[in-house]
């Protein structure tokens, strides 16, 4: 079996500006105090104006003082709040929205897992999450496939959006084969030096080759955010010809996780399929717009994590049961569903 795999943000019953992060805090509090200024500044100079009688206009820049002011106080207050909570944010209207990134901009609401067979495009599997990528997400979704399908060979293919290396070792451990384009966070490439992929690595020496020919061997074992790394080096650096595309240290170190050889393998994978993008965005990315069409502009309409999931679950219910319908015809979906 072959299931698609994405995540799509949904709107939320919580405007932006019910939502609070702390640079969101900081910036209303900033223009609070600078607004709170500037008519100080007009009242002051109002009176200057008008020193025996007060106008009505000095009323009216008294009021907006007093406005601007008990709004620092209200937005001190959520302040506390904020640096309270577990991921700093809050959200006032719906408390279990979340801010994420969403096409460049900004959007309050909830990150929608799903994973679609690539034959019939039926939603397989699916998981209601308020945190704002999807790097976490891929193995506990294949497995929920898995068991949904009840099939011992899988492949997920997703984007780049979902590369992570204990995510992809566990989704193996699974029996499950994933295939996603790698994500590439060296910054080497853009400084005009080699990157990672410039070095082959011969597995039956545990030893790298790099561009200039020269052999890069096990020097020590370290660990790095949770991960069990192995460092690689040649003594060969400070005469190579190539040193200045290479690195501007006295060695290039090139570090190995002790379960690369599992994206190595994903990565020939991926290569033996060239169409998998191709056929994961005729999936997955048809099946989310058909949804947001379906549930208009304003998305969810429940509130907290609890109904929401329920309220996605009966529009992928609807959504799956219509697709059956357009698969096999409404009678002999009927006769199915009565045996």
């Amino acid at each position: 079996a072959m299931v698609a795999v994405d995540g799509s943000k949904f709107k939320a019953v919580n405007s932006s500006d019910q939502n609070f992060t702390q640079a969101k805090i900081k910036r209303r509090i900033q223009e609070a105090k600078a607004s709170i200024a500037q008519y100080l500044k007009d009242l002051e100079a109002s009176d200057l104006r008008s020193p025996a009688q007060s106008t009505a206009h000095q009323a009216r820049l008294k009021e907006r003082i007093a406005l601007f002011t008990e709004q620092m106080a209200q937005l001190q207050a959520i302040e506390e709040k904020v640096q309270a909570a577990p991921d700093k944010q809050i959200s006032m209207s719906d408390p279990d929205a979340r801010s994420m990134q969403h096409r460049g901009g900004g959007i309050v609401g909830y990150n929608v897992q799903a994973a679609v067979d690539t034959k019939n495009h039926l939603i397989v599997a699916h998981e209601l999450t308020n945190v704002g990528h999807d790097r976490s997400s891929l193995a506990k979704i294949a497995n929920q496939v898995k068991e949904a399908l009840q099939v011992t060979q899988l492949t997920v293919v997703a984007d780049k959006g979902y590369y992570s290396g204990e995510q992809i070792k566990d989704c193996m451990d699974l029996g499950v084969t994933p295939i996603m384009p790698k994500c590439k966070t060296s910054s080497n490439r853009s400084h005009g030096l080699f990157d990672k992929n410039a070095f082959i690595y011969h597995p039956d020496k545990n030893e790298y080759e790099c561009p200039a020919g020269q052999v890069l061997i096990e020097r020590f074992k370290t660990v790095e955010h949770g991960k069990n790394l192995i460092a690689y080096w040649s003594s060969s650096c400070k005469t190579c010809a190539l040193k200045p595309q290479c690195t501007t240290g006295t060695n290039r170190r090139v570090k190995r996780w002790e379960h690369e050889a599992m994206l190595d393998q994903m990565q020939d994978n991926l290569e033996a399929m060239p169409d998998a993008m191709k056929i994961r965005r005729c999936t997955i990315e048809h099946t989310f717009g058909t949804l947001k069409s379906w549930m208009g502009a304003t998305h969810f309409l429940t509130k907290t994590k609890e109904h929401v999931s329920t309220e996605m679950s009966l529009h992928i219910l609807a959504y799956n049961l219509k697709r059956v319908m357009n698969i096999m015809g409404s009678s002999n979906l009927m006769k199915a569903m009565a045996t």
